[in-house]
C-alpha cells in the first residue's frame, strides 16, 4: 500500500530486510547525529510539510518494488488467552497504479488450485474497482490513494489535532526528530476516515536527513465508532506501531507493523487480540500490461524460484 495508506491502515489496524550500508556511510551518520544535536530544531509545521512531499516521492518509487508480507493474527478469548492463531504470506506489488496483494500461503499451506483461481479473480475485481473509483475521483478533481479512497494529508491532520514537543533521537544510528500528535475530539471532519485522527495520540519519528517517516506509534484515546459500530468499531486503548527501513539507499519502505486491541472495519478485517506483520525480500519489479496468472503477466526474472513461492 502507499505510504499514506499504510499510516491510515495502521491507524485502522488493517495490514525484513535491512539495508547493508558501507562503514563510511555509518560514520557519516554518526557525524551527522552529533552535528544535528547542535543545530536548532525545525519548525514543526514546516517539517511535516516536507515529510508530506517526500512521502509522495517515496510512494512513486515504491511502485517499482515487489516484496513479501507475512502476517500473524492471534485472536483472544474472554480470558485474554489465545483462542486462535492465523498466519498468511502474501506477495505485494503495484499494477497500473493499483496495489496488488496476492495471498500465497494460509497457515503455512500453499493455496490449492481452486483457491488460487479465487484469489486471482478477487485481485482482478479489486484492481478493476480501484481503477473505476480513481477515474471517477479524477473526473471530479478529487485526490485519492491507489484504491480510490480519499487521502488524508499531514496538513489535514494539523486541522484534526496538533503536533508538538519536537526533540531528537537516534534510530538505527541515524538522527531522527520525534514529534507527538494528539487528536482533537471536537475537530470537524469531512468523512469517517478523518474521525480516526481525532481519537488518536502518538509519536512519529522523522529521519532528519531524508525528512521521511521511519517509525510511528499511537493509541486510541477514546472509543471510535462509525454507524453505531457497524462500519467501524475501535475500543479505547487499542494501539499500533510501525517501523520502516531504507532500501537500496533510495526509499524508506515498511519493515514491520504491530497492533493490539479490539477493532473491526465492516467485513474487511477484525482484530480481537494481537496482529504482527513483517515485510521482506524487496526486489525491483517490472510488469506488463496484462495481470498475474489470470491477473497479470509478471517478468519472471524478478520473481523467486518456484520452490520459494
Amino acid at each position: 500500500m502507499s505510504r499514506r495508506e499504510r499510516v491510515i491502515a495502521g491507524l485502522l489496524l488493517f495490514a525484513l530486510t535491512t539495508c547493508v550500508r558501507p562503514v563510511c556511510a555509518q560514520a557519516a551518520d554518526t557525524q551527522a547525529a552529533v552535528a544535528a544535536t547542535e543545530s536548532p530544531l525545525p519548525d514543526i509545521n514546516a517539517l511535516m510539510q516536507q515529510v508530506e512531499a517526500n512521502e509522495r516521492k517515496s510512494e512513486a518509487i515504491q511502485k517499482n518494488y515487489i516484496y513479501r508480507e507475512q502476517n500473524k493474527l492471534e485472536e483472544l478469548n474472554s480470558h485474554d488467552g489465545v483462542k486462535k492463531t492465523e498466519t498468511r504470506e502474501m506477495e505485494v506489488f503495484w499494477l497500473n497504479g493499483v496495489q496488488v496483494v496476492r495471498t500465497l500461503k494460509k497457515d503455512g499451506k500453499q493455496l490449492s488450485g481452486e483457491e488460487e483461481k479465487k484469489e486471482s479473480d478477487r485481485i482482478d475485481e479489486r484492481v478493476k474497482k480501484a481503477q473505476q473509483k480513481r477515474e471517477k475521483a479524477d473526473s471530479k478533481g478529487e485526490e485519492t490513494d491507489s484504491r480510490g479512497h480519499e487521502e488524508i494529508t499531514f496538513a489535514r491532520m494539523l486541522e484534526l489535532g496538533s503536533f508538538s514537543n519536537a526533540r531528537r533521537d537516534l534510530v538505527n544510528g541515524r538522527p531522527a526528530i520525534l514529534v507527538d500528535y494528539t487528536g482533537d475530539p471536537k475537530a470537524k471532519t469531512h468523512n469517517y476516515a478523518e474521525g480516526v485522527f481525532r481519537e488518536l495520540a502518538g509519536t512519529v519519528w522523522v529521519d532528519e536527513q531524508d525528512r521521511t517517516l521511519v517509525r510511528l506509534e499511537g493509541h486510541f484515546i477514546n472509543d471510535f465508532h462509525v454507524g453505531g459500530g457497524l462500519v467501524i468499531n475501535v475500543k479505547k486503548g487499542t494501539w499500533f506501531k510501525a517501523n520502516f527501513v531504507k532500501i537500496n539507499n533510495e526509499v524508506w519502505l515498511p519493515q514491520q507493523i504491530e497492533a493490539d486491541g479490539h477493532a473491526r472495519y465492516l467485513l474487511f478485517f477484525s482484530l480481537n487480540g494481537h496482529f504482527l506483520g513483517r515485510t521482506s525480500d524487496y526486489r525491483k519489479f517490472k510488469a506488463t500490461s496484462t495481470i498475474l496468472p489470470r491477473v497479470d503477466k509478471v517478468d519472471p526474472s524478478i520473481l523467486p524460484p518456484p520452490e520459494q513461492r
